[in-house]
């Protein structure tokens, strides 16, 4: 059997990790190639419907490398994508996958090594972990014989009840009337074109 080539998508910050990745490609530092680069200005900028769509279109792992704390180029773009990341990693676990499929790493631009040794520890996580199955079969019961299992049914999802109307209309003193269409028609200047243009 071929050995699993895991297909990564990394999301690297402009000017931290992406300068590391490019140091250690002109220094010609070997790391799997497995990893798929994106430039992003900061990782405060990674939306998480990014990763999930990378997920979703068949990537087996998410790589985000970004500055180190408190060296943000956009003062805190790193916290924001900490907290994301930890946010997401909790979303993984409850749709029965492994958290370890996406991480998050601290590079600066001079420390190409350390981005080759951490894509090339996260290549092999990702190897040992096979591939993501989001599509997988429903849970069967185990404790029943083989001719008797049938698949467990899946959760029904919680639907909170509508919220009661208790009749009473939103304040909206505060906010400034509309001016009427033509309030503004005295406000703009009137420009005549010559006869002879």
């Amino acid at each position: 059997m071929a050995e699993f080539n895991p297909t990564i998508i990394g999301f690297a910050c402009n000017w931290c990790c992406y300068a590391g990745a490019d140091l250690a490609g002109t220094s010609r530092m070997k790391y799997p190639p497995n990893l798929r680069l994106i430039r992003v200005m900061c990782s405060g900028r990674i939306d998480p419907q990014f990763i999930l769509k990378a997920f979703k279109e068949g990537a087996d792992g998410i790589f985000i490398g970004g500055c180190h704390p408190g060296d943000c180029h956009y003062v805190s773009g790193n916290y924001k994508a900490e907290k994301r990341i930890d946010l997401l990693k909790g979303l993984l676990a409850g749709l029965s996958n492994e958290p370890e499929r996406l991480e998050l790493h601290w590079v600066s631009a001079t420390e190409g090594q350390i981005f080759a040794n951490e894509v090339t520890s996260f290549t092999e996580r990702i190897r040992k972990l096979g591939p993501l199955a989001l599509d997988a079969p429903a849970p069967v019961q185990q404790d029943a014989p083989p001719e008797k299992q049938t698949p467990v049914p899946a959760a029904e999802p919680v639907v909170p009840p509508p919220a009661e109307d208790s009749g009473r209309k939103p304040d909206l003193t505060h906010l400034k009337a509309v001016p009427e269409a033509g309030q503004f028609a005295s406000r703009i200047p009137q420009f005549k074109i010559p006869d002879g243009a």
